[in-house]
């Protein structure tokens, strides 16, 4: 009996999820990504720019849809090791201290992999204590705390921790947790959205133009790998897979349907390619719902806006907790794949 697509779903997201990735770090799903095509007979590469592209030959000749689905995650990024072993970091993408907690933390360093403590210091304290503000006034920013490792800089030398240093959250944290149809996890930003991508990977064989799957580096960063990408090959359209921020601010009311965008920090979707993919989805008996969204950008808006493609969307699944410990309906990830499967056929 076959397995249930969100069962399926749900137990790849959380293969992907604890994957480490943060931006510019991203081997760990680099071989999994590989890997997972492969099995499934799919050929993909990789540019130089780390971005990992499965091209589907299509029916027709002519100018290549692409979809993306970024591969990387928010985190930190070392500044300095202190002489004591403490370490400073500073935000690697849209990350905040605050959301992580203290906790656990792996720093990937060149040879060894190091976990430790994000901490914010003792709150049995006075005004005297710099600390004491966070509980009365100021959540904790990354100048004020610390990750402790409890070894000493040389130590931390010898495992190749550094400035440069990519630091996560600490493997053990990140299993997803399933609430009935939803899942709860940090990164589905955007390793949910690879999950899909890879399902299409397997499931569409003869598209009805030649089509790139391109699962895209650095783009919590200011989306390098699709930069790159879209300046190297002429692409007529993108879709940008991504998640799409639940907040009172925003017209997002089911978690079940998908969003389609408007509009963005860095510009306008392309309303045409909407209006298509708002077809498709009543062709698979689906709803959208639109929006637009406040700091926020994709791959999708970045390329459109450097002049790289000439028409972009980005379709996204509802999502409370954006950049932290994020809550996604299934169903509504389940709904971007059928309605990407309807429009790609």
């Amino acid at each position: 009996m076959p397995e249930p697509f969100r069962d399926k779903l749900f137990r790849l997201i959380s293969d992907l999820v604890l994957c480490h990735s943060p931006s510019g770090m991203e081997q760990e799903i680099d071989a999994f990504i590989l890997s997972w095509l492969e099995s499934v007979g799919v050929k993909a590469h990789s540019d130089n720019a780390g971005n990992i592209i499965a091209r589907i030959r299509g029916v027709n000749s002519g100018p290549v849809l692409a979809v993306t689905a970024h591969k990387d995650e928010i985190g930190g990024i070392v500044k300095r090791v202190r002489e004591d072993g403490k370490v400073e970091v500073r935000r690697l993408g849209g990350s905040f201290p605050w959301i992580y907690g203290e906790g656990v933390v792996d720093l990937l360093g060149d040879r060894l992999t190091i976990p430790a403590i994000l901490s914010f210091g003792s709150r049995h304290v006075c005004h005297e204590s710099p600390q004491k503000v966070y509980e009365e006034d100021k959540p904790p920013k990354w100048d004020t705390v610390w990750v402790d490792t409890k070894m000493s800089k040389s130590e931390l030398e010898d495992a190749g921790v550094r400035p440069g240093t990519r630091m996560v959250v600490g493997r053990h944290r990140k299993a997803p947790f399933r609430m009935g149809d939803y899942i709860a996890s940090y990164a589905l930003d955007n390793k949910a959205s690879v999950a899909i991508l890879l399902l299409l990977a397997e499931a569409i064989k003869a598209p009805a133009a030649d089509l790139d799957l391109v699962f895209t580096a650095k783009e919590e960063v200011g989306a390098i790998g699709a930069l790159y990408y879209t300046h190297q090959k002429r692409i007529d359209e993108l879709i940008a897979l991504e998640i799409a921020p639940k907040s009172a601010e925003y017209p997002i009311e089911s978690d079940e349907d998908p969003v389609l965008l408007s509009q963005d920090s860095y510009g306008m979707y392309d309303e045409t390619l909407n209006g298509r993919l708002a077809t498709a989805a009543r062709k698979a008996g689906l709803h959208v719902q639109y929006a637009v969204l406040s700091q926020f950008g994709s791959d999708a808006s970045i390329a459109m806006k450097a002049g790289h493609v000439s028409k972009a969307a980005c379709l996204g699944f509802p999502a409370e907790n954006s950049h932290g410990y994020e809550i996604a309906h299934l169903g509504a990830l389940e709904a971007c794949y059928r309605i990407l499967q309807t429009y790609l056929s």
